[in-house]
C-alpha cells in the first residue's frame, strides 16, 4: 500500500483516451488470461459465515438503498475524509496510508489514535433518517507490529523473519501486532504479505519471507491465525484479534528487472507455483480480505483481471471474504481513472481503496450501476462479503475489551517477543574467531546504525518511508548499542559509542554497524546490488578501526542481500541483522557472551534468500540454471557449526556502475555521478557543522549572477515525481538575501523550471539550521522534463548572500513539502 500523497494514476490517465466506464478496451492477450484447472483448490472455512449471519445480512441488504450499497464498496483515507463528510457518505472503510496519522502529526500519541477513530466510527452510526447503521471497518497497515503508532512495539521485517525458520513465531508476532492494534482501536491490518520477492532489486523485497515459495506457504496460515485466531461458527473474532489481509495478489514479487508497480512476465505455471504459494493456506485458515497487486501480468493489470479475481481466487481457491485494491490502483487499469472503474468491479474487486478519490468514485460508480454499466447483481455480491466481514470481525456488536489498554504498546512481554524473533532472524556470514565476545570485555560500538532504531526499523516505521524517525519515537525501544552496553556491563565490560570510530581507550574488540537507510516502494527500488558504488565510507570504517589493530565485528542491516564482499573481507564476524525493528538486544544477546566468552544464544539464522557474489547477479534465486551463489539459499554459520571463508574477489562484475538518483550532497560528500559546483559571482568552501568538512558555505558576492549546484549525467525522476517525492536541502542563513533566490532543476540546454525560494529563506532566522523540502511537482508543474534531469539543484541570485548546507537530496513528503509561491 503506498501512503496519502501518492497519486500515481493521476499521470497515467492523462494518457488513457477512453477514461470513461465501458469505454472499449483493447481485448486481453491469452498469456494473460488464467486457466481456473491448473490452479490448486482450496476454500475458506465454514466457519467464516453461518446461516444467521448470512440470513442478518440478506435483511440488511433488502433495506439498503443502491447509494448505500455502493458507499460500502469504497474505502477512503484518514486524511482526505472527514468525519462529517462520513456522516454524509457513509463509505465503508477509512484507512490510513503510510503517511497519514491524526491531525497529520505522524508522531500522534496513542490516545489521540483512539480518538481519532472513535470520531470515525460515530460518524459512520450517525442516525440520519432511515438509513442503516453500519459500521466502517478501520485499516492500517500494520506489517511489522502496529508500526505507525508510537510505542508500539516493532517487530524484524519480513527478510529477517523468514531467516528464522519458526512458523510458530511468527503466529505469535501475528497475536502481540492484533493485540496492540485492538489497543487503539484498529479493526484490520494489511497483512500478512505473501510476496515471493524473486528480484532483490525490488524496494519492497523485505516485505517478503523468502525468495522460494516453501516459507511463504509455511508462514501465511500462522500468520493469519495469529491475527485473526481460528474461526468458530457463529461467533465474531475473539476480543483482541482483528482481520488480516492477504496481500499482493498477485506475483508483485515477480516484476520485470524488480521494478515495483511493474510487469510480471512469466509463464501461468510459475505463477501458480511460485507466487500463488502463500494465498491457499492463508485462505483455508480464515483470511477475511486479500489485497490486490498494482502490479500485471503479462501486461494486464492484476486489478482489471477477471480471470485471476473471480475464476481463479473465488472460485477455484473458494475465497469468501473480500477483496481491496491498493492505494487507486484501479486507476490503472486500461480504460480507467481514479475515479471512474467499472472495469475493476466487474473483474471482481469488491472495495476500491480510493484515498482522495473516494468522492468522485462513489458519484461515477453510483451512475454505472444505475446505467447498468456495473450489474447489480455485481455489487450486491461485493456488499455482502464486505458485510459478511463486519460481522464475523466483530464491528456489529462493536465490543471492544482491549480498547483503551494503552499498557500493551510496547508490553514486557511483547517486546521479549520481539527480542526473540531478532535473535532467531540473525544469519552469521563469517567468524574468524571473534565470536562471542566476553562481556568482561571494552567494546567499541560505531557506524551510524549503533544508536539508531529508526535506522534498524527501516521502512513502514512510524512514516511510509521510515525516514525521520529518532530513538524518542521509540519509548519502550533499544539500540542496537543500547543492547550491547547492558549485556558487557552485567558481565564487568564496558561500552563506548562512537559513530565515526574515533576512541580514546583502544577498545578490545569494535562491533560496526552499519547499511541502508530506510526506504519503502518504489523509493528502494535499485538498479545495482553494489553496497555504497562508488562511495565507500563504511568500508572505510572497517578499514580504519583494523589498520587500528582493533578486531571487528560488522553488523549489516539490510532489507535484501547486497555485494558486500570489500565489508566482508574487512570484517572479522559478519552478521546479516536486516531490519530488527525496535529490540537491539536481541543483536546484543547472540554476540555477546558471557564473562568467559560462552555463548548465551547460538546463531540460529539461515538465509532466506541467496547473497550474490557479484554485484551484476541479480535475480538470482535457489534452483535457477547455473545458480552460483556467494553463500546459498539455507545457509547460517553459527557457534557449534563454524565455517571458514576466503578472501573474496572484490572485483563487482560488469555494468555496477552507481545508479544514484537521490542523493546528491550527504556527509560533506557529493556522491557520484554528481558534482557540486559554483559558477559567476558564486563561491563554495568546505566548512565543519558538527564534523569535519560535513557542510559546505556558499557564497553570492552580489557583484552579478551567481549560480551553486548540482549536475550530472540525465537521470529519470518521473517516478519519484509522481510519488510526490521533494528535493530537501537542510540549510543555514549565514547572510539574508537581499534579492530574489530562484532555485531551478534543469533538464537541458532549453528546459529549465525554477521556482522562487525568496522568502523560504528570508523567513529563516540567521544561524539558525532548517530543512526545506520542495516538490519535484512544482517543477513538472512549470514545464520541467523530468524524464530527463541533468541538475536536480541549482540555486541562484544576483544579489548577495551566504548560505551553508549539510544535506540535499529527494526525500518522501510527510506532510512537510510545498511548492513555493
Amino acid at each position: 500500500m503506498l501512503p496519502r500523497r501518492f497519486a500515481f494514476a493521476s499521470a497515467l490517465a492523462l494518457t488513457i483516451a477512453c477514461g470513461a466506464a465501458g469505454g472499449v478496451l483493447a481485448q486481453t492477450p491469452p498469456n494473460a488470461i488464467a486457466n481456473p484447472a491448473v490452479w490448486p483448490k482450496a476454500a475458506s472455512p465454514a466457519t467464516i459465515t453461518d446461516a444467521k449471519t448470512e440470513a442478518f445480512i440478506t435483511q440488511l441488504m433488502s433495506r439498503m438503498t443502491v447509494e448505500e450499497k455502493v458507499a460500502q464498496t469504497i474505502q477512503a483515507d484518514g486524511a482526505s475524509i472527514t468525519p462529517e463528510e462520513l456522516k454524509q457518505y457513509r463509505l465503508g472503510s477509512v484507512l490510513v496510508g503510510g503517511n497519514s496519522a491524526p491531525d497529520g502529526n505522524d508522531r500522534a500519541s496513542p490516545q489521540r489514535w483512539i480518538e481519532w477513530i472513535r470520531a470515525f466510527r460515530a460518524a459512520a452510526l450517525d442516525k440520519r433518517g432511515d438509513r442503516q447503521e453500519i459500521p466502517i471497518i478501520f485499516g492500517v497497515d500494520a506489517v511489522h507490529g502496529h508500526n505507525n503508532v508510537v510505542g508500539a512495539t516493532i517487530f524484524p521485517h519480513n527478510v529477517g523473519l523468514g531467516a528464522a525458520r519458526d512458523p510458530d513465531l511468527i503466529r505469535r508476532i501475528g497475536e502481540v501486532t492484533a493485540k496492540e492494534m485492538a489497543a487503539t482501536g484498529a479493526d484490520w491490518t494489511f497483512g500478512p504479505t505473501v510476496a515471493v520477492p524473486r528480484d532483490e532489486r525490488w524496494g519492497r523485497a523485505y516485505e517478503g519471507y523468502g525468495e522460494d515459495p516453501e516459507i511463504v506457504k509455511a508462514y501465511s496460515g500462522p500468520m493469519t491465525l495469529g491475527l485473526q485466531g481460528a474461526l468458530e461458527a457463529g461467533k465474531p473474532l475473539a476480543a483482541g484479534r482483528v482481520a488480516g489481509s492477504a496481500k499482493h495478489f498477485l506475483a508483485d514479487g515477480g516484476t520485470e528487472n524488480g521494478r515495483d508497480q511493474g510487469d510480471a512476465k512469466i509463464s501461468e505455471a510459475d505463477l501458480v507455483r511460485l507466487h500463488n504459494a502463500g494465498y491457499p493456506p492463508a485462505i483455508e485458515a480464515g483470511i477475511l480480505s486479500v489485497m490486490v497487486s498494482f502490479s500485471s501480468w503479462n501486461g494486464v493489470k492484476h486489478t482489471g483481471n477477471k480471470s485471476l479475481l473471480t475464476d481463479v481466487l473465488k472460485g477455484r481457491m473458494g475465497f469468501e471474504g473480500f477483496v481491496v485494491g491498493d492505494w487507486n490502483a484501479h486507476g490503472q487499469v486500461e480504460g480507467c481513472t481514479n475515479t471512474s472503474c467499472a472495469q475493476a468491479y466487474n473483474a471482481g474487486m469488491d472495495m476500491m481503496m480510493a484515498p482522495d478519490s473516494w468522492k468522485g468514485l462513489y458519484d461515477n460508480t453510483l451512475a454505472q450501476v444505475k446505467a447498468g454499466q456495473i450489474p447489480m447483481a455485481r455489487i450486491d455480491d461485493a456488499v455482502r462479503r464486505i458485510l459478511r466481514v463486519k460481522v464475523k470481525a466483530g464491528l456489529f456488536a462493536d465490543k471492544r475489551p482491549l480498547e483503551g489498554k494503552l499498557d500493551l504498546l510496547g508490553a514486557p512481554e511483547h517486546r521479549a517477543v520481539a527480542r526473540e524473533a531478532v535473535r532467531k532472524s540473525l544469519v552469521l556470514l563469517k567468524n574468524e574467531g571473534v565470536l562471542p565476545l566476553k562481556s568482561s570485555a571494552h567494546v567499541l560500538v560505531a557506524g551510524d546504525g549503533a544508536d539508531d532504531i529508526g535506522k534498524a526499523s527501516g521502512g513502514w516505521t512510524l512514516t511510509w518511508q521510515g525516514t525521520g524517525n529518532k530513538n524518542s519515537d521509540f519509548p519502550h525501544g533499544q539500540s542496537i548499542y543500547a543492547g550491547v552496553a547492558e549485556a558487557v556491563k552485567a558481565g564487568g565490560g564496558s561500552a563506548e559509542l562512537s559513530v565515526t570510530g574515533d576512541f580514546q581507550k583502544k577498545p578490545d574488540v569494535a562491533i560496526v554497524v552499519f547499511g541502508e537507510n530506510p526506504y519503502a516502494e518504489f523509493q528502494g527500488d535499485i538498479t545495482s546490488i553494489e553496497y555504497q558504488a562508488g562511495d565507500k565510507r563504511d568500508l572505510a570504517l572497517l578499514k580504519k578501526l583494523k589498520a587500528a589493530g582493533v578486531p571487528v565485528v560488522a553488523v549489516f542491516l539490510s532489507g535484501r542481500p547486497l555485494w558486500t564482499n570489500p565489508e566482508l573481507n574487512a570484517s572479522d564476524a559478519f552478521v546479516a541483522a536486516w531490519l530488527p525493528g525496535s529490540e537491539g538486544g536481541g543483536v546484543a544477546d547472540v554476540l555477546v557472551g558471557d564473562r568467559a566468552g560462552k555463548p548465551r544464544h547460538d546463531f540460529q539464522g539461515k538465509l532466506s534468500f541467496s547473497w550474490p557474489k557479484r554485484a551484476d547477479q541479480e535475480p538470482i534465486n535457489v534452483g535457477d540454471p547455473g545458480y552460483d551463489p556467494l553463500f546459498a539459499y539455507g545457509y547460517g554459520l553459527s557457534y557449534a557449526k563454524p565455517g571458514k571463508v576466503p578472501t573474496l574477489s572484490e572485483d563487482p562484475g560488469a555494468a555496477s556502475a552507481a545508479a544514484n538518483v537521490d542523493r546528491y550532497f550527504v556527509d560533506g560528500r557529493t556522491p557520484p555521478p554528481w558534482m557540486m559546483s559554483a559558477s559567476g559571482a558564486a563561491s563554495l568552501k568546505a566548512i565543519d557543522a558538527g564534523a569535519q568538512e560535513n557542510a559546505r558555505q556558499a557564497t553570492w558576492s552580489g557583484e552579478g549572477f551567481g549560480v551553486v549546484g548540482v549536475m550530472g549525467s540525465a537521470v529519470d525522476l518521473s517516478r519519484q515525481t509522481t510519488g510526490d517525492m521533494a528535493v530537501m536541502f537542510r540549510y543555514r542563513v549565514d547572510a539574508a538575501p537581499t534579492k530574489p533566490v530562484s532555485l531551478s532543476l534543469t533538464c537541458g540546454e532549453s528546459c529549465r523550471a525554477t521556482v522562487d525560494v525568496t522568502s523560504t529563506l528570508s523567513g529563516a532566522k540567521t544561524g539558525e539550521w532548517r530543512t526545506a523540502k520542495i516538490k519535484l511537482s512544482c517543477f513538472q508543474a512549470k514545464g520541467a522534463d523530468m524524464t530527463h534531469v541533468l541538475s536536480p539543484f541549482g540555486l541562484w541570485t544576483t544579489g548577495p548572500l551566504t548560505l551553508s548546507f549539510t544535506e540535499i537530496r529527494l526525500a518522501s513528503n510527510e506532510g512537510d513539502a510545498f511548492c513555493p509561491a
